[in-house]
């Protein structure tokens, strides 16, 4: 039987989870094992518990726990589902709850880079994309086009932040991903050596009037690529660059001269992805 606690304060140490927890709250800092993230929606949920994350407790709106919650309350156990009145869950979550339900989970453990790199052909590098929004649509376009992996640089904004793991629809529990550094200052190397050593032709994704475009064949023909997408508005550093084994653009028309980084990765995604 579920255990329901309906709550009628935000002055409540069991939902501070909710509440301290916040997008800024997310922002990354290399967190252990023991931290926690906050899942939105139904779908997203189910993502995370199909994915083995362990769910430590709900919030939800009454309405819901009948609802498009039930499924997701009745696979998570006896864990607390906290629930009151609409006013009092949009002060607890900062804002309406339009999805209905938040579930608060376990981080899980991240793997080593080499244990996700290893059978890796297509790889993808996030280099200080700050944004949530960007950080999740590319877990979103990785996951749909044929990307093995996510490595991140430290300074990107956490793939576990809650607006990356909603527009991600949950791809972020089925792609694996890790930190490829634990400092940023050592960025790129060695680790764009240790990506050479095992086998991937690196690309820097970047404009340049000597890139490489995009659709040549040479690219798609490379056995294994890591890709790297830099920050939104500098892109990636002249050191990062250089380091690489190719620097890639899009051929672009009508005078544009980039896309959003996150249309960006998706259309580098499609083209790079060799053969099946």
């Amino acid at each position: 039987m579920a255990n329901i606690i309906e709550i009628n304060s935000l002055d409540n140490e069991e939902t501070a989870v909710y509440t301290a927890l916040t997008n800024c709250g997310f922002r990354h800092k290399l967190e252990t094992d023991e931290g926690v993230f906050i899942a939105e929606s139904p779908k997203v949920i189910a993502v995370a518990l199909k994915a083995g994350l362990t769910p430590l407790s709900i919030l939800t709106t009454q309405k819901q726990i009948n609802g498009p919650a039930q499924k997701i309350i009745e696979a998570c156990g006896n864990i607390p589902i906290y629930t009151g009145s609409d006013e009092i869950l949009s002060g607890i979550a900062g804002y309406k709850l339009t999805r209905g339900v938040l579930c608060a989970m376990r981080r899980p453990r991240l793997p080593d880079v080499t244990a996700i790199c290893t059978t890796a052909r297509r790889v993808v590098i996030l280099d200080t994309i700050a944004d949530s929004t960007n950080v999740g649509a590319i877990f979103r376009s990785a996951a749909a086009l044929g990307i093995d992996a996510v490595l991140l640089t430290p300074t990107c904004c956490d793939p576990l932040n809650r607006r990356s793991v909603r527009v991600s629809m949950g791809t972020v529990f089925q792609i694996p991903w890790t930190y490829i550094c634990t400092d940023h200052k050592s960025w790129p190397h060695p680790e764009l050596e240790k990506l050479k050593n095992m086998g991937f032709r690196t690309v820097a994704m970047a404009l340049s009037d000597n890139a490489t475009p995009l659709d040549s064949p040479t690219l798609a023909n490379e056995e294994k690529l890591a890709i790297i997408m830099g920050t939104e508005g500098d892109g990636l550093a002249d050191k990062t660059i250089a380091g690489c084994d190719y620097t890639v653009t899009i051929p672009m028309s009508h005078n544009v001269d980039s896309l959003n980084v996150g249309a960006a990765a998706a259309v580098a995604f499609w083209q790079l992805r060799g053969k099946s």
